[in-house]
C-alpha cells in the first residue's frame, strides 16, 4: 500500500510540474518525509496524505481514482520503431500501434543514390523536417534543393514532391506529416 500511494504521490506531482522541495514547502511536511512517503518506505496517514494533498490541490478521492496512466503506448526503443519504408529507403514510424495518429511521425534513411521513386507523390496535408546528417535533394513542384545537416523544410503535400540523395554518405532527416498516413 505505501509503495502505491508513493508512486502516486510521485507521479501526480511530477505530472504537475511539482518539485518534491517546493511541494514539501507548500504542505508543510518536511522533505525528508516526502521523499521516504514517495519511496514507498514510509506510509502516511489519512490525514498526512490529506495536507500534502491539499498543497497540490486534490481531494483524497480524486488522488485513488485519478487515472494517471493514459493506457496508451508512450516510450519506444529503437528496435520497436515500425520501418514502413520501401525499397533502400528506411522510414522509421513513431507510434505505429497508435491507429488513431494525428500525425506521422518518422525517422528516415536514404542510403547514397536512393530516392522516393521517379514519380512525384502528392496527397493531403503537410510536411516538415530537419536534415541530421548527410544531404537530400527535395523536389518540390517546379523547385528543387539539397539540404544539409541542420536545414530544413516545410511544405503543403499536395504539392508534387520527391526525395533524392545524391551523396556518397547516407542521409538521415526527421519528418512529421499531417495528416497521419496509413502505411
Amino acid at each position: 500500500m505505501a509503495d502505491d500511494v508513493g508512486e502516486r504521490l510521485r507521479a501526480l506531482r511530477t505530472l504537475r510540474g511539482i518539485s518534491q522541495r517546493e511541494l514539501a514547502k507548500r504542505c508543510g511536511v518536511t522533505h525528508s518525509s516526502l521523499s521516504l512517503i514517495e519511496q514507498g518506505k514510509v506510509s502516511p496517514s489519512i490525514s498526512s496524505l490529506k495536507k500534502i494533498l491539499d498543497a497540490i490541490p486534490m481531494s483524497v478521492g480524486d488522488f485513488f481514482t485519478l487515472e494517471l496512466e493514459s493506457g496508451r503506448r508512450v516510450f519506444y526503443s529503437a528496435e520497436e520503431l515500425a520501418d514502413v519504408g520501401s525499397g533502400d529507403v528506411v522510414f522509421k514510424l513513431v507510434g505505429a500501434d497508435r491507429r488513431d495518429r494525428a500525425l506521422s511521425f518518422m525517422v528516415e534513411t536514404y542510403p547514397p543514390g536512393a530516392d522516393t521513386g521517379r514519380e512525384m507523390i502528392t496527397h493531403q496535408g503537410e510536411e516538415a523536417g530537419v536534415v541530421l546528417e548527410g544531404e537530400i535533394e527535395i523536389t518540390i513542384g517546379a523547385e528543387t534543393r539539397t539540404l544539409k545537416a541542420g536545414e530544413a523544410y516545410y511544405y503543403e503535400t499536395n504539392v508534387p514532391h520527391r526525395f533524392r540523395n545524391p551523396g556518397d554518405a547516407p542521409c538521415r532527416l526527421v519528418s512529421c506529416a499531417t495528416p497521419a498516413r496509413a502505411f
